[in-house]
């Protein structure tokens, strides 16, 4: 039977984290790498002997639901789970978590067995590589989260309120912090439930009641902005950033025992077409996507005007292997096919999913942080130099150019998402010492798909 193992030894650590933070909602989440389409339909909570896990997993075409037994339960020192259905013959997974020496040790062993019949010996090679990289992504996501939370970890757990929390980032981030010890509340527009507030982003808002407790909000909600932009579907855009903003800033500035500081989501789309690099001093640019990021962050203003502290990231493209930019780009790529958009000389400002969230997390503590950041990676970028990192991470040439005009013919007006942009620089970052995970976009689209890091 083959024999998975990784072994990582992370500083500052103990058993005791390794067992806190795998026992928190949303550890599972934070563990599925972005190339996986994973379902969570059942959690094993509270994780004791018998408890059961259920996942819907999808590869391709294919369907399976993934179940797994749990056994062999000792705090701090880990479990077993064994699958019981599955893609799997067999497949029985140690978590252990020692101490070593002021560090903690990691480890995953996994015994399994490639599906019965030809084609599961065919795939054995194959499944043998592909846990080999998503346990190397679990580890590195282990470490990595718990560096950032070990930063704050003297001091009080927040109760932190998200919109969008369904979305690319509002998931990544709500998971993130409840990994950390952190409660967060959900916003959502049907009938709340447990660990959630109901709220109306273009119609009667949120009730300033509801958000009693809160320490911080942390708004991402909006209208997704690819697709062809019609009138009614450019004013949806606008309505559910400036409407929905101005309903939680207001809520904020009426409510007793409130939330005292808001994380509200911009864009970089603020500083319109450029060619010469900005920070966060340039004064806003021309369009459809610089005027509704203006009037999306003066909708935070009776925030503001209370008092709360308000705090705007300018968010670059998000490089995820799941959604947004790279699972639109990848398919030509691997085809052989990708290239620079237009002449490639625009701005192409892209900030990894994990360095965001990192971003958002250390803006919800200092007190001194205040109004926009350029929430993107460490150097500005053209679209040209991003393809080609995108070609070198997929091994494949990146040299096919794809002209202006038939975007513009296939996307009208919304081709500005793809020939229009700005070098944007993260002064406020620097400034502050942030500290990226990923400082190339090259890594960065590794890590996000999966791909194994270049080697000298």
């Amino acid at each position: 039977m083959p024999t998975t193992v990784v072994r990582t030894r992370i500083p500052d650590a103990s058993a005791q984290t390794l067992w806190d933070w795998h026992l928190r909602p949303g550890a599972f989440d934070r563990l599925v790498p972005p190339w996986h389409r994973l379902d969570v339909l059942q959690h094993a909570d509270p994780l004791v002997d018998g408890a059961i896990a259920r996942f819907r997993v999808r590869v391709g075409p294919l369907r399976w639901t993934w179940e797994a037994h749990h056994r062999d339960v000792h705090a701090p020192a880990g479990f077993v789970d064994e699958a019981r259905r599955g893609p799997f013959a067999a497949w029985t997974h140690h978590h252990r978590f020692r101490d070593d020496g002021g560090a903690a040790v990691l480890e995953d062993e996994i015994h399994w067995r490639a599906p019965y019949g030809p084609l599961g010996w065919l795939a054995t090679p194959w499944l043998r590589a592909e846990l080999d990289r998503m346990f190397a992504y679990r580890h590195h996501i282990t470490a990595a989260d718990l560096a950032d939370h070990a930063r704050y970890a003297d001091r009080p757990r927040l109760r932190v309120g998200v919109t969008g929390a369904s979305g690319l980032v509002g998931r990544s981030l709500a998971a993130f912090l409840s990994t950390g010890g952190h409660t967060v509340v959900r916003f959502v527009r049907r009938e709340a439930g447990p660990g959630e507030i109901r709220w109306d982003p273009t119609g009667a808002g949120v009730s300033p009641a509801d958000l009693q407790g809160l320490d911080a909000i942390v708004h991402l909600a909006g209208e997704p902005i690819a697709g062809r932009w019609t009138a009614a579907r450019k004013a949806r855009i606008v309505r559910s950033r400036v409407d929905g903003t101005a309903a939680v800033a207001r809520a904020m500035a009426a409510a007793t025992d409130g939330p005292r500081v808001l994380v509200s989501a911009s864009a970089f789309g603020l500083y319109g077409d450029r060619r010469d690099p900005v920070d966060e001093s340039a004064p806003p640019g021309h369009g459809f996507l610089a005027d509704t990021a203006v009037a999306w962050e003066a909708a935070a203003d009776p925030a503001r005007a209370a008092g709360i502290r308000v705090v705007h990231p300018r968010i670059g493209l998000v490089l995820d292997g799941h959604d947004g930019v790279l699972p639109a780009m990848a398919p030509a790529f691997q085809l052989g096919l990708g290239g620079p958009l237009g002449d490639g000389r625009q701005g192409f400002p892209w900030v990894a999913r994990d360095d965001l969230v990192a971003m958002l997390h250390d803006a919800l503590w200092d007190d001194t942080w205040h109004g926009p950041f350029n929430a993107v990676g460490p150097a500005p970028c053209d679209q040209r130099t991003f393809a080609r990192a995108l070609g070198r991470a997929l091994g494949r040439p990146a040299f096919v150019p794809v002209p202006a005009a038939p975007l513009r013919w296939i996307a009208g007006e919304a081709a500005a998402l793809a020939l229009e942009g700005a070098p944007v620089r993260a002064g406020v970052l620097h400034t502050r010492g942030f500290r990226w995970r990923f400082t190339e976009p090259e890594a960065a689209c590794r890590a996000a798909l999966g791909r194994p890091p270049r080697t000298a």
